[in-house]
């Protein structure tokens, strides 16, 4: 059943990209794909179940995906992802890691793609790290692998803090907060500020930000279903109340640095970082000198590794801010290599 709804959404991916990358690449073809609020008419490779909780005075409904393997190890690993992603988006780790006997847990944070986007909600990782730990409860997960890419490094960073018992491993896919962009001259912005910029971004220039900082300047048909995953929300409905929590959402990156911290992981831990990153909130808006400052990932991996008591770092020489999309192969062979 799972092989079927797998090679189901790949036909649907397939089908998008010979609507998109038929004339050129770079070219986006019309139509445009325009989803709901929640992401609707986006399909997950797999069924999307839902987490009603009470947080902030409202209900809220959180999104994930919860695959069972064939054949369990008896282990659990929860996929966090990043800012411009969504669970969907861990769609090839989900199924190598349910290949190998993996329980695969992978949300929707609030504010993301298929949960509630709330017009008010105070985001910090540690809100998003309980909310996390209130559905693993809600389902009876003890104790997990935690996998979190991008924002989701940063947040898992947080979750292995908060609740170190939980975790029997910690693994950060190129994650934000590797250094202070505040504290090395990156200027602060409003939320207004950032939700105006938010209101402007199209398929175009998503896929631009994204070929330079996460593919290393290159593209391949295969990005761009991830492009139009975005881009079609802010066409839809609920583009503004989208937008309204990404700015909140980039206050709560830019304002909360959790490097500082490091030292006091406890949770056997692994950093796999691609080279080419150059990752770094609040980078446009500085001057040329601070923006030349910012954004080493080798160095800044290296950094964060020694910090860390006991860290594993697997650097990918050729690959940008997302390994597991970029070469997936090459990826998920460290991955399966480091997994405890």
């Amino acid at each position: 059943m799972e092989k079927r709804k797998h090679a189901g959404w790949l036909c649907a991916a397939a089908v998008l990209m010979m609507g998109v990358g038929a004339v050129t690449m770079e070219a986006r073809a019309e139509p445009a794909p325009v989803y709901g609020p929640r992401l609707e008419g986006f399909a997950y490779p797999w069924p999307v179940r839902e987490f009603s909780f009470a947080s902030q005075r409202q209900t809220l409904r959180m999104a994930y995906i919860d695959v069972l393997p064939e054949r369990a190890n008896g282990q659990v690993a929860v996929l966090l992802h990043g800012k411009n992603f969504c669970a969907g988006t861990w769609a090839e780790t989900i199924r190598i890691l349910a290949g190998r006997g993996y329980r695969v847990i992978a949300p929707d944070q609030i504010g993301f793609c298929k949960s509630d986007t709330p017009e008010n909600y105070q985001f910090s990782f540690e809100q998003l790290a309980l909310n996390t730990r209130a559905l693993l409860d809600s389902l009876g997960v003890e104790k997990a692998v935690m996998i979190g890419h991008s924002t989701g490094g940063m947040l898992a960073a947080r979750y292995a803090l908060m609740f170190p018992d939980r975790l029997t491993q910690l693994v950060m896919v190129d994650p934000l907060g590797l250094e202070d962009w505040r504290a090395k001259g990156a200027p602060w912005r409003s939320v207004d500020q950032w939700f105006a910029a938010e209101r402007h971004k199209t398929a175009e220039t998503i896929r631009a930000y994204e070929k330079k900082v996460y593919y290393a300047g290159g593209w391949k048909p295969a990005y761009e279903p991830w492009v139009q995953m975005l881009a079609g929300q802010y066409r839809g409905s609920g583009g503004e109340a989208l937008a309204w929590n990404s700015a909140r959402l980039y206050d709560m990156i830019y304002t909360q640095p959790v490097l500082y911290e490091f030292p006091a992981l406890r949770v056997p831990t692994v950093l796999m970082v691609g080279d080419k990153d150059i990752t770094a909130i609040g980078a446009d808006g500085a001057s040329p000198e601070v923006r030349a400052r910012l954004g080493h990932y080798p160095v800044l991996a290296k950094a964060a590794a020694a910090a860390i008591p006991g860290a594993k770092l697997i650097e990918f020489p050729t690959l940008g801010h997302a390994p597991q999309i970029q070469d997936p192969e090459a990826f998920h062979s460290a991955l399966l290599g480091v997994l405890r």
